[in-house]
């Protein structure tokens, strides 16, 4: 296993960067059409993404525990762009009018009509709530040497997901719930995302603890440049 600190990545042969990247992307397009929907959790309001959403964080985490926070940004940056390239298919499927005799259309526009404020809360929730929790990461890796995985998941996780859950409903659901319903709404949601997470760890040491051993990777971020807008590396 490799305990790299400076050396670039990106010329690096990966077997598995690609699936995660992949897996990554169709997660949030999933979540971008079904964030809008509030279900019931035990006593807490929440977006049905609750069930499912953590686990992009998952993949957050592994991304920069183990390839380093420049490839966990540039995966970041694709699925914004897939993101962006989703909401722009699914306004042309509302815009063109649908064939005589289709009577399907109205359900159509109402699901995908909703998306571009849902979508534009998404991509500014996603982008600074996982940039932080990677930031997160890598510093306290460096800080701790590589030891204590545990206390940078979690310290990851609760403030990464306060700014991803925080921003997310104050820009898709302001207006459309009212405020005491949207302020529960963003606790509620962090504290679940939060526990959803938390109980993933020993799935997410297992997975880092592998991943360390096939792709003879171990990043250390000693000399990175934490840029969130730097696109590549």
């Amino acid at each position: 296993m490799t305990d790299t600190a400076a050396e670039p990545v990106q010329n690096k042969q990966f077997k598995f960067l690609g699936l995660i990247t992949v897996l990554y992307v169709t997660l949030q397009l999933v979540c971008d059409v079904t964030a809008g929907k509030i279900i019931q959790v035990g006593w807490f309001p929440v977006s049905i993404t609750i069930i499912y959403f953590p686990i992009t964080y998952i993949f957050a985490d592994i991304l920069t525990e183990v390839y380093g926070y420049a490839t966990g940004r540039r995966v970041l940056w694709t699925v914004l762009f897939c993101s962006v390239l989703a909401a722009a298919l699914y306004q042309f499927v509302v815009f063109l009018p649908p064939a005589p005799g289709f009577e399907k259309n109205a359900g159509y526009v109402q699901v995908f009509g909703q998306v571009p404020r849902v979508v534009i809360g998404s991509w500014v929730a996603i982008f600074f709530g996982e940039i932080f929790n990677n930031y997160v990461m890598a510093r306290m890796k460096v800080w701790t040497e590589g030891k204590h995985l545990w206390s940078r998941l979690v310290a990851s996780t609760i403030f990464g997901q306060f700014v991803n859950t925080a921003l997310f409903y104050s820009i898709a659901l302001y207006g459309v719930l009212p405020t005491n319903l949207l302020i529960d709404s963003i606790l509620s949601g962090w504290f679940l995302k939060v526990i959803v997470e938390v109980a993933l760890i020993p799935i997410t040491y297992v997975i880092v603890g592998k991943l360390k051993t096939i792709e003879q990777e171990d990043y250390f971020d000693r000399k990175t440049d934490f840029n969130p807008f730097v696109v590549g590396h």
